[in-house]
C-alpha cells in the first residue's frame, strides 16, 4: 500500500511503456496497426508510407487517454481469458457478447482524440476486420479479445485521422501560405 504521506504521482513513462508491452505481449506490433492506417488512408494519398503510418500510430500511443483505454481493455480481456470477473460479466466477454457494447465505447474514447473523422474509419475498418483485426476476432484460439479488436481498430482509426488532419493543414499551407487555423488565431 502507498505511504499516504506521499502525494500520488504517475510515471508516465512507465504508463507509455507498459501500454506497448501489453501489446506486444497479446501479439499486436505497431507495424500490423500501422498495416490499417495504411489501408484507410492510401486511397486519398497514394504516396502514403508505411513509416508515415508507423509514425501516427506511434503519436497515437504517446496520449495518455489512449493509454489509459489501451491498459484497460487489455487487463478485462485478460481477466475474462483468466476466467477472473464476475458472472454474467465473464461470460459476456468470453463470449464477446453482440448486445455488450463497452468495447466499442471504450474504442470511442481513443478514436475521439483526432476528431469526428475518427468514428468513420473506425467503423470502416471495425466492419471489414483485415489483417490483425481478422486474427484477433478467430474465437477458435481460446484468447479473448473482446477488448482489444475494437482497441487496435480504434488507434488505426485515430491515426488515419491524424494523418488527413496534417495532410490538409500541409494542403492549406501549400495553396494559401497558411491554414484555417492560423487565421482563427
Amino acid at each position: 500500500m502507498a505511504d499516504a504521506n506521499i502525494p500520488y504521482s504517475l510515471n508516465s513513462k512507465h504508463v507509455a511503456e507498459a501500454t506497448r508491452s501489453l501489446l506486444h505481449e497479446r501479439g499486436v506490433t505497431l507495424a500490423e496497426i500501422a498495416e490499417l492506417v495504411m489501408i484507410l488512408q492510401k486511397k486519398y494519398y497514394p504516396n502514403l508510407t508505411m513509416e508515415e503510418c508507423l509514425e501516427n500510430v506511434d503519436a497515437v500511443l504517446s496520449k495518455r487517454e489512449v493509454q489509459n483505454a489501451v491498459l484497460t481493455g487489455i487487463q478485462l480481456d485478460k481477466l475474462a481469458e483468466e476466467g477472473n470477473l464476475l458472472s454474467p460479466l465473464q461470460e459476456m466477454l468470453a463470449n464477446d457478447e453482440g448486445l455488450y457494447g463497452v468495447d466499442e465505447i471504450l474504442a470511442f474514447s481513443i478514436v475521439n482524440v483526432y476528431g469526428s473523422i475518427g468514428f468513420t474509419n473506425y467503423g470502416y475498418i471495425d466492419k471489414l476486420k483485415p489483417g490483425v483485426l481478422e486474427r484477433l476476432n478467430d474465437k477458435s484460439s481460446g484468447v479473448i479479445n473482446t477488448f482489444l479488436d475494437d482497441i487496435v481498430g480504434a488507434v488505426a482509426a485515430a491515426a488515419s485521422s491524424r494523418i488527413a488532419h496534417r495532410k490538409q493543414a500541409d494542403l492549406e499551407i501549400e495553396v494559401t501560405g497558411t491554414t484555417e487555423e492560423d487565421k482563427n488565431l
